[in-house]
Formats: structure tokens, C-alpha cells, sequence
């Protein structure tokens, strides 16, 4: 629909590549996608992010909005470029027909401080076989998490995890091994177990998808093109 729209606005075929995938049902708060565009480098013809942007929302439809487009260095990749990837997990602890398509409904006590201490056990380098789909074809399972931890926040619980990249599968099957611990059916040690036994049988079932969003990519400041 994205490449349509801007074959449409560029007048020439346009190939898009996005920073990576999320599983049906996942949300997308912040997707990255690059694309080549012919008249890049040329001053006269070089497109106006903001132009662009806007016509962009006039074509979509209301489940697509861009929010910016900006120049990038002409190797730049939406994919392999990025140097951190956040995703938040949602949890609502009561029945809201209003969040049942972006919030997992889990209607039972959790207790937030064992999730929390369960949670640390993910900072750093290590391998995360344990939370990842089987027979994905990873070359490594070695991710490097830099954040892990439960708030409570506008009545749901919210799980915050960021990290240099992301196996298949991997947050929801953290997630639904966290809520093992916070009712109790897991304890802090037996999470860590998980991790270091390196074997998806050990870990949980995976969350359910609606309560999933990617919500930042980051990247180096070299790959943009300095504005004057």
C-alpha cells in the first residue's frame, strides 16, 4: 500500500525496505522504511520531506500515517542500520472493551516487583534461544538488552524492553514467562533457569499479539543527511 502510494506521488516504481517484521496482530507506533528515489541527488529535483509526508496522509488509508520523511545517506538501511529497537507490551489487569484489540486482558493479581526483579535477569549480552520461535533460521541468538521493566501507567501494566535487535517471537514469549513469575506459577530463579537453559520448551506461553507495539528505532546520526 506504501509503495503504491508512492509510485504514485513519484511517478516511478518505488521499492520500500522496512526495519523489519512484527507478527500479525502486533501494533506499529513507530515502522522505519527506506526507499531510493532516482532524483535523490539532484538538487533541482530532490523532494521536499514535508511535502511528501503530507500527500502521503491524503493517499493512505486511515490504518497508515507517516510522520516523517527525511533524506539518508545513499547506503543507509532501515533494517540493518538500526542500532536499538523498544517495544512496549500492554497488559490490562480489568475488562475494557475499548482496549480488548490493544491490550492483553489477563484479569488476575500480578505482582509487579517479582516481574520486576525477573525482568533484571534480561539486561545485558546473552543468548535468548529460550525466547525464540523454533527453526527461525538465526544466524545468532545473542541480543544485547539494555532495558527491562514493568510500570503501571493509565491502569495497565506496561513492559518496557530494548535492545540492539530482537529474535522472532521473542518479546511475547519474555512477556508470557514475566506473567508466569507475577502470579506465581515461576519464580525469579526458575526465570533465570529459562534464560540459561537455552530451550523454548522451558519458557511460557507466548502473550497473546494485540498487547505488542514497536515503539522506537534508532539509528546513528551518520546515516542522515545534514540539512542547511
Amino acid at each position: 500500500v506504501l509503495q503504491k502510494a508512492l509510485a504514485t506521488l513519484l511517478r516511478q516504481p518505488v521499492s520500500i525496505t522496512g526495519a523489519g517484521r512484527t507478527d500479525t496482530g502486533v501494533h506499529a507506533r513507530m515502522m522505519v522504511a527506506h526507499f531510493d528515489f532516482e532524483y535523490a541527488d539532484d538538487p533541482v529535483r530532490r523532494i521536499d520531506g514535508r511535502w511528501l509526508t503530507d500527500k502521503l496522509n491524503r493517499l493512505l488509508p486511515p490504518d497508515i500515517s507517516i510522520y516523517k520523511t527525511v533524506p539518508v545517506v545513499a547506503d543507509a538501511h532501515a533494517r540493518f542500520d538500526a542500532v536499538e529497537r523498544e517495544y512496549k507490551y500492554y497488559v490490562s489487569p480489568r475488562k475494557d472493551p475499548f482496549r480488548r484489540d490493544v491490550a492483553y486482558q489477563l484479569i488476575m493479581p500480578l505482582d509487579l516487583d517479582r516481574m520486576n526483579e525477573a525482568a533484571e535477569t534480561l539486561l545485558g549480552r546473552q543468548d535468548f534461544t529460550s525466547f525464540s520461535k523454533l527453526h527461525s533460521g538465526n544466524k545468532t541468538n545473542i541480543c544485547r538488552v539494555t532495558r527491562a521493566q514493568w510500570q503501571e501507567q493509565d491502569g495497565c501494566y506496561v513492559f518496557t524492553v530494548a535492545a540492539d535487535r530482537f529474535l522472532r517471537n521473542m518479546v511475547r514469549a519474555i512477556v508470557g514467562t514475566l506473567l508466569d513469575v507475577g502470579r506465581g506459577k515461576l519464580s525469579v530463579e526458575g526465570f533465570r533457569a529459562v534464560i540459561d537453559g537455552r530451550d523454548r520448551a522451558l519458557a511460557g506461553t507466548s502473550a497473546p499479539p494485540q498487547g505488542l507495539f514497536l515503539t522506537r528505532v534508532d539509528y546513528p546520526d551518520d546515516v542522515y543527511v545534514k540539512q542547511h
